[in-house]
């Protein structure tokens, strides 16, 4: 780097960390110092030390600067690390036996003058570390602070999309983090930032590569990059993850099969992850996509998903790491119903995987669209432990253009009822394993992050991975309460603009889904690019890759009848849910599209008939941006300005999309249904032919 830009990039950072200039790097570990310093050290009682234990290990030490870098920046008062405890006034790190915390939990208390971080292993005592700095940044009392925590769910991960090359398949942040063709050797300070703010959430796994995986990341040039990577994140208790690529035995062992069942393939797949624990003594496992989308799997050789994962399973040995096996297929076939076909691959092999395999299922049935219901398998695979999967960057919900908080998305799914065992039997309980008293569970997100300066493309889009890793920690959690977390940490303590942006985050995703996909629409996006409204779309390479599969729109009515007299999908859940969700009268409007064809004069519980309610969520959607806008302009004061003018440009962007989708589905559906607008709600100003004309251009780029 020239020696101006290297002076240039210490400037800016220099800035950022005096509170000057906020570029979004440090995300939520925004250690600034608190207004009321003063109060706060005297609660602390003027913590003159940080003791750690003699010899400790990376972990602590991670654990010991953190504290000292947040409290210096906190309080504004420099902090020593020793090696044990001198006195009163200080911040003991212990580790200890606490068999009611389990192996990651920990316990803040104050004992004998001090504040004691204790936990029954170091990475537990860095949560609690990481736990009691966010107590403090959220303004909470600290006289007598008494906090304790362990995860509910064991594997918490993200899952990055990431190429070789360095692209990153639906990501909106910049290129990839991963600067593979620097690693080994150099080693991005970014790399130990991403490890830390994973750890203060409790994420404690990354799946480095993409789901449509490159053979390329088995090979030994690679697996040396990778262990460079697990060496930095190791401190921060991180385990690293690789997607593989099913046929990797023909294409980098030059077998004539891939074939889970051929001994040669379990031999190579043998040798293959001994050489991947060499260099990666506590290497996670193994995500993986096979026959959906055209990537190859077991299948090809008339084997099963089972076959394919109790083979890796079995090649793992002793070895500790796991098998996630991915339930995302689906074939094309214009008589189908997608809806369907994952449930129809995979529950049939209920009880047939390896105890090391767990099936990570998407948090609906079709493709993380804006609002999906809980997909079918929650519940119907009690012998099988799940990961759930959801989607933290913006595939289907604006990119990194819409601001849209996805708390509320993840938390409806996880407090869904599958009444697998009666009321109660939520998609939670049945992720967290409880509900079949599971030795292992499993969560994870697949990221928003990118090489953007601010990691996430749009500022807000951290609050998505912020709101991932909480709620993967602790699912009872409250999508508001993270919002204002977050907030808290990341944008302003104002306590007059704190509830104005909780407000619009919690809010936000409801918006969203009404000026795009409202009472139960959904695939109706852009087909190339996810992006943007394209309802009118009839042919592509498969039909379920069409708008039309989905909404079924004719002169009688809209949406996709999936009752027993349509395809009959709604007989994969239990029957209280096909009670609920069953007729028309009784199914929630947010769900209507999903299971029924619904006549265009149809009276909804709002007292409107369905075109009335269907062209008037539209408009109320969309105005509701300028909604948005205007609370966000009432925080100015309160926000750093360039990260504000930043949203600010953000929203005015989505203002004019949200009236390209309110013109393009109202129009569109217009010409099927042949009503008038309601009283009142303008009719657009510009033709169905200028939008389509609009949409064909944007597809080029």
């Amino acid at each position: 780097m020239p020696y101006r830009y290297l002076l240039l990039s210490l400037l800016l950072s220099l800035l950022a960390h005096r509170g000057l200039a906020d570029d979004g790097y440090r995300l939520w570990l925004k250690y600034d110092q608190l207004p009321d310093a003063g109060q706060r050290k005297v609660a602390l009682r003027n913590t003159r030390f940080i003791a750690v234990p003699t010899n400790a290990s990376a972990t602590l030490q991670a654990a010991a600067r953190e504290l000292q870098t947040g409290l210096q920046g906190l309080l504004g008062q420099a902090v020593p690390v020793g090696g044990e405890a001198r006195g009163k006034g200080g911040i003991v790190l212990a580790v200890a036996p606490d068999p009611a915390l389990g192996r990651e939990g920990y316990r803040v208390a104050v004992q004998d003058g001090n504040i004691r971080i204790s936990a029954a292993t170091d990475v537990g005592v860095l949560y609690g570390s990481f736990a009691l700095l966010r107590h403090v940044q959220t303004g909470q009392p600290l006289a007598g602070v008494s906090l304790s925590s362990q995860p509910k769910i064991q594997y918490r991960l993200l899952n990055h999309w990431d190429n070789p090359n360095g692209t990153v398949e639906r990501g909106y942040a910049g290129s990839s983090i991963w600067k593979w063709q620097e690693l080994p050797e150099v080693l991005d300070p970014r790399y130990q930032d991403y490890a830390r703010a994973n750890a203060s959430i409790g994420i404690n796994g990354a799946v480095l590569n993409n789901v449509n995986a490159s053979p390329r990341l088995l090979t030994a040039e690679y697996l040396r990059k990778v262990a460079a990577l697990a060496n930095v994140m190791r401190p921060y208790g991180i385990r690293v993850y690789l997607s593989v690529f099913w046929a990797a035995p023909k294409v980098l062992g030059g077998l004539p099969t891939a074939d889970p069942l051929d001994p040669q393939v379990q031999r190579w797949w043998t040798a293959k992850i001994n050489e991947i624990y060499q260099a990666v003594p506590d290497f996670g496992g193994f995500v993986v996509k096979a026959n959906s989308e055209g990537e190859p799997g077991p299948q090809d050789y008339g084997r099963t998903h089972a076959d394919g994962a109790n083979m890796l399973a079995e090649a793992l040995g002793q070895h500790d790491g796991i098998v996630m096996w991915r339930a995302f297929v689906y074939k094309a076939g214009p008589n189908g119903d997608r809806f369907k076909q994952a449930y129809e691959e995979f529950q049939p092999l209920d009880g047939q995987f390896d105890p090391k395999v767990l099936v990570q299922v998407k948090n609906g049935p079709i493709d993380f669209q804006s609002r999906e219901p809980f997909h079918p398998l929650f519940g119907k695979m009690p012998r099988t432990p799940l990961v759930l999967e959801v989607q933290l960057t913006q595939e289907y919900l604006g990119f990194a253009t819409h601001l849209v908080y996805l708390g509320p998305l993840i938390k409806e799914c996880l407090e869904a009822d599958t009444y697998a065992k009666g009321p109660g039997s939520t998609v939670a309980k049945v992720v967290d394993g409880s509900l079949e008293q599971h030795r292992i569970s499993g969560i994870a997100g697949v990221a928003n992050i990118g090489s953007d300066r601010n990691w996430t493309g749009h500022p807000v889009g951290q609050a998505n991975w912020y709101a991932f890793g909480r709620l993967a920690w602790d699912y009872t959690l409250t999508a508001k309460a993270i919002a204002q977390e977050w907030t808290q940490m990341t944008l302003t303590r104002d306590p007059a603009a704190v509830p104005t942006i909780v407000q619009l985050l919690d809010q936000s995703r409801s918006i969203y889904v009404r000026y795009t996909t409202p009472l139960g629409l959904h695939h109706i996006m852009g087909q190339t690019l996810h992006y943007g409204p394209e309802p009118w779309l009839a042919k592509s390479a498969r039909p379920d890759w069409t708008a039309v599969y989905y909404h079924r729109a004719d002169a009688e009515g809209l949406g996709f009848d999936r009752t027993a007299q349509g395809s009959n999908a709604l007989s994969l859940y239990y029957p209280p849910v096909q009670q609920q969700w069953g007729t028309m009268a009784t199914c929630p409007l947010n769900y209507l599209l999903w299971f029924h064809h619904v006549p265009w004069d149809y009276k909804l519980s709002t007292g409107r008939t369905l075109w009335n309610e269907l062209t008037t969520r539209y408009y109320t959607g969309a105005d509701s941006v300028q909604w948005m806008q205007k609370q966000w302009a009432q925080v100015q004061p309160a926000v750093d300005p360039a990260l504000h003018a930043d949203v600010t440009a953000r929203l005015r962007v989505q203002q004019r999309e949200a009236l390209w989708w309110r013109d393009a589905c109202v129009l569109y559906f217009q010409t099927v249904a042949r009503r008038p607008l309601p009283p009142g709600l303008p009719p657009p100003t510009r033709t169905l032919a200028d939008i389509k004309e609009q949409v064909d251009t944007y597809q080029l780029r």
